[in-house]
């Protein structure tokens, strides 16, 4: 029996595990509210996110006094449906955590794997490729390679991916070297296991579960991001209905309309803490020295 196939069991005994634990069971039921509205946005928008009326400017909520029934959540400084804005907005902010926390992942844990596994001065070099990188504050980082890139999307989750990379490097190929150092990786080895067999195989299963942690937590950076960038208007165009640029479109009338700038705050700050939640659960519920720790 393979060491893979030994850990099977462990493995299937842990989901239900997961699946009690709080944080994970309200993190992810956070997450797939948030989903289920950015894949299903034009059926669940009752109005055209970009629609004007210019008769129904800044109105409140529907329970708010000057509230109006087919505004739920009240309208923006051009009349446009809050409501409708935030469920668009939910694409954006998926898509971007999505496809960037992947990215990150995949750059950082292949790094982080060679750096490793191999060691020797192959670590040395990426580690302190890693420490330069991480040496420059992740926001302006890339606030200056959007500049460089251009804005777009596209260009919005190139920088994220090249900013956080360095995330998953540092914790992965720390829980690598631990792993490396395992009898059964020698054993591996001895019966004949090839270094690329070795590390998918036997090493990249070991650190699964912090790189899922990792991930979720990523998420959450991400989203938080990209509103900064499209709050000063480097992401999306400003026809597209994004958090962020909801934010600077209601910052003016702040006053006459806090709805307006809270709403798409809130819609941030739920977002955000579902990701954390989820991802705070996964790391409790899979890392088995935080289970020692927590039953003794």
């Amino acid at each position: 029996m393979t060491t893979a196939a030994a850990t099977t069991a462990p493995r299937r005994r842990s989901l239900p595990r997961v699946l009690r634990s709080p944080r994970v069971l309200i993190g992810g039921g956070i997450v797939l509210v948030v989903l289920f509205c950015a894949i299903f946005a034009p059926l669940l928008a009752p109005h055209d996110p970009n629609t004007q009326e210019l008769l129904a400017q800044l109105l409140p909520p529907s329970w708010a006094e000057g509230g109006q029934p087919e505004y739920l959540l009240g309208t923006d400084n051009l009349g446009r449906d809050t409501f409708s804005r935030l469920i668009y907005g939910a694409r954006v902010a998926m898509i971007v955590a999505v496809v960037a926390a992947l990215g990150a992942m995949v750059l950082g844990t292949i790094l982080a794997l060679i750096a490793g596994y191999f060691g020797g001065w192959i670590d040395w070099l990426i580690s302190r490729a890693v420490d330069l990188w991480m040496s420059f504050p992740p926001v302006v980082l890339s606030l200056i390679l959007i500049v460089g890139f251009g804005v777009g999307l596209r260009n919005v989750i190139l920088a994220i991916i090249l900013v956080d990379w360095t995330r998953f490097c540092r914790v992965v190929r720390s829980e690598v070297l631990v792993v490396r150092r395992q009898d059964y990786i020698h054993a591996a080895r001895l019966v004949g296991f090839s270094h690329f067999r070795t590390v998918v195989r036997e090493v990249l299963p070991a650190v699964a579960p912090l790189i899922i942690t990792l991930i979720s937590l990523e998420m959450g950076i991400a989203v938080i991001v990209e509103a900064i960038l499209s709050f000063v208007g480097m992401s999306v165009e400003s026809t597209i209905p994004a958090w962020g640029v909801m934010i600077a479109d209601a910052r003016s009338y702040m006053y006459q309309s806090s709805w307006g700038l809270l709403l798409p705050i809130l819609a941030i700050v739920i977002t955000v803490l579902g990701f954390n939640l989820l991802g705070d659960g996964l790391r409790r519920t899979l890392d088995p020295k935080l289970r020692q720790q927590e039953a003794g």
